[in-house]
C-alpha cells in the first residue's frame, strides 16, 4: 500500500516542500513542533530506518544535514534537532526541529500556523538548501 509519504512526494498530496534530490524529499511538517520542523524522507518506501540498506542510510542523513543546515539560516533557533521514532507512518523519516528549549523536541506542544505562513518557512529554506 501506497504510503502518505510517497502520495506527498508524488504530488498526489499538497505539501510545503523544502529541498529534492533523486533519492530523498524534505517538506513541512504540518503539525509542526515549532516553525521550520521538517521532514526528510527516502523516495524509496520502506518503513524502519535501520532496514534501509547501508547506502540509502548513509545518503538520508547526508541529505538531512544538508537540510537542517539550510533550516539554521533560515528560521532562527538555538539549534536544529533531529529526531527519528517513525510510529506515524510507516515510511521511514527524521525530524528536523528546530530548538528553542526542550519543549520543543517532545511532540506534545505544536504551533499553529497559516498557509501564508508555512509557504514563507518553506521558501527561505529552500533557498538555502545546497
Amino acid at each position: 500500500m501506497t504510503t502518505l509519504f510517497t502520495k506527498i512526494i508524488n504530488g498526489d498530496i499538497p505539501s510545503y516542500k523544502v529541498a529534492e534530490t533523486e533519492a530523498f524529499f524534505a517538506f513541512l511538517d504540518i503539525n509542526p513542533n515549532s516553525k521550520g520542523h521538517t521532514l526528510c524522507v527516502p523516495k524509496k518506501e520502506v518503513d524502519k530506518l535501520f532496514d534501509l540498506d547501508e547506502a540509502t542510510y548513509l545518503g538520508l542523513m547526508k541529505f538531512s544535514r544538508n537540510v537542517a543546515l539550510a533550516i539554521e539560516k533560515a528560521v532562527p533557533c538555538e539549534r536544529v534537532g533531529m529526531s527519528v521514532i517513525g510510529l506515524e507512518v510507516p515510511h521511514v523519516h527524521v525530524h528536523l526541529i528546530p530548538l528553542h528549549t526542550m519543549e520543543n523536541a517532545r511532540f506534545t506542544s505544536k504551533v499553529k500556523l497559516e498557509s501564508e505562513e508555512f509557504e514563507e518557512i518553506a521558501s527561505k529554506i529552500a533557498e538555502n538548501f545546497r
